[in-house]
């Protein structure tokens, strides 16, 4: 009959802080081993509207320097910082600024003919 009993291995100090936690878990030996459970890191959000990048996985700065470029950011303009939707008014809103300023010039120079 396996054990029902597990002890918490590589214990480095004794207080439960959040980096420091453990669960049960049965192998398929049938015995109780100690899992260390790890923090939940945030995903990506984009600058303007604060919602959640999709395309890109959350995790660890120090494991994000490891990974991909291709796994770090999405192909497009803004692409690791500003969702499609932002960049899509950013873009909008450019385009409309310079035809203002077009209007603007050709305003001008009609004011200046008469």
């Amino acid at each position: 009959m396996p054990d029902n009993r597990w002890t918490r291995q590589g214990v480095r100090h004794s207080y439960t802080s959040a980096t420091h936690k453990f669960r049960p878990v049965r192998t398929p030996g049938g015995k109780l081993v100690s899992q260390r459970i790890y923090k939940k890191c945030s995903i990506p959000k984009c600058s303007d509207c604060k919602n959640a990048l999709s395309g890109i996985k959350s995790r660890k700065l120090s494991e994000i320097h490891r990974t991909k470029k291709r796994e770090r950011t999405v192909s497009r303009a803004y692409g690791g910082s500003a969702c499609h939707s932002c960049l899509k008014q950013r873009i909008v809103r450019a385009f409309l600024l310079e035809e203002q300023k077009a209007v603007k010039k050709v305003l001008a120079e009609r004011a200046g003919k008469k």
